[in-house]
């Protein structure tokens, strides 16, 4: 058994010892933290939705309505109309033919996992993939293939000992901003009779001519990708998730996934106010190029300036600083002259590649960036390892 306060000590003597700050009023690049004005850059809020007008309005209307509260599970009394025309769109959105609703990103992929492989089964998993999908593995019982990070090589290697296997794999990597090689993905999957599920919580709302992400920057469909896991946290700026697929795999979730039937039903009104999102990102495309905008300025500045980031061309950009102390000193640095930008360190990410995790929204602005970037040159011992950004990688889409 751990002893609470030795561990807690051994946290606070590695520098991984966590704390959590206090946001006074409205989710937003300009924040009040812990009663400080900010200059934010560590949100997912990658539209800029999460205090859009429409949304607060519709999330009031919804629970004029609905309540405030959906009392149940969903196979109980918790499944409304405000669920079923969420499903409904969600399903159009991604192309497929239905959707289901999980209360979290994270409660989707144990209940996919554990819905589709068991004790028997394999699944291959790229090594850097989210947590939730490492811990879906685990709940299910089947046995974990660690591939190194898009390592398509060792996939179809691992794939060869495998039948009808499980590939599973983030579609934008959270903590790398990087996207999975998808295309491979697929066609090592599908050589092995297997499925590839995509994860795609910081892709959709984000990546595509029309924002339905990662897919849809590679040209893929439901035939390549049969399973589909997406959040409404991030992009769309409420909460909660889905899984979009065939007919046969929605309905076996509904009867399987652990996840989905022993939890009570996520707010109607917060379903509500998800559909005033959808349509928010739909008709404002300026918003997706907005971002593209800032991150491309961004990563000029900062190829000027020999910062060397991560290959990222999402709005997620890592700063690699190595060790968790000092990552920890130039949040600090940062923070004096009132940015927000979170240091990410272990087990959030691999020892020695602890991060700044830079993050932009619609609702920055140029000056935002530049601010950032004078903040930035600014650090002591920028010094990293990866390669900086060439001129080439600064501007590409």
């Amino acid at each position: 058994m751990i002893d609470p306060d030795a561990e807690l000590e051994r946290l606070r003597a590695q520098h991984l010892y966590r704390r959590r700050r206090v946001l006074d009023g409205p989710q937003g690049v300009r924040p009040v933290i812990d009663g400080r004005p900010m200059l934010s850059f560590c949100s997912n809020d990658y539209l800029g939705l999460a205090s859009h007008p429409d949304l607060v309005s519709a999330l009031a209307e919804g629970a004029a309505r609905y309540g405030a509260g959906s009392g149940s599970a969903h196979l109980v009394t918790g499944h409304g109309e405000a669920h079923r025309r969420l499903e409904e769109q969600l399903a159009d959105f991604t192309g497929r033919p239905r959707a289901l609703l999980f209360s979290t990103g994270y409660m989707a992929n144990l209940g996919v996992i554990s819905a589709l492989a068991g004790r028997g089964h394999h699944i291959l998993a790229d090594r850097l993939n989210h947590a939730s999908l490492t811990d879906g593995v685990r709940l299910s019982g089947a046995r974990l293939h660690r591939y190194p990070h898009a390592d398509t090589a060792r996939l179809r290697e691992l794939c060869q000992g495998t039948d009808a296997a499980l590939v599973v794999s983030d579609g934008v990597f959270s903590m790398d901003g990087d996207l999975a090689p998808v295309p491979e993905l697929a066609r090592a999957a599908r050589a092995a009779g297997g499925l590839l599920m995509i994860d795609d919580a910081h892709g959709l709302g984000v990546l595509g001519a029309t924002g339905r992400g990662t897919l849809e920057h590679f040209g893929l469909g439901a035939a390549e990708v049969p399973i589909l896991v997406g959040t409404l946290g991030k992009a769309f700026g409420t909460f909660g998730a889905f899984v979009a697929g065939s007919e046969a795999l929605i309905e076996l979730l509904i009867q399987r996934a652990r996840s989905y039937i022993y939890t009570t039903a996520l707010p109607p009104a917060v379903a509500h106010a998800t559909l005033a999102a959808l349509a928010v990102a739909g008709r404002e495309p300026w918003r997706r190029e907005q971002l593209r905008h800032l991150v491309r300025r961004f990563r000029r500045g900062a190829a000027e300036l020999g910062l060397r980031l991560a290959d990222s061309h999402t709005p997620i950009q890592p700063l690699i600083a190595g060790d968790a102390s000092r990552a920890l000193d130039w949040s600090r640095q940062l923070e004096e002259r009132g940015i927000l930008v979170t240091a990410i360190r272990p087990p959030t990410v691999p020892r020695g590649s602890a991060r700044l995790r830079i993050t932009f929204s619609a609702s920055h602005r140029e000056d935002d960036v530049d601010l950032l970037l004078e903040a930035l040159a600014r650090l002591p011992q920028r010094d990293t390892q990866t390669a900086p950004a060439t001129a080439a990688e600064v501007e590409a889409p």
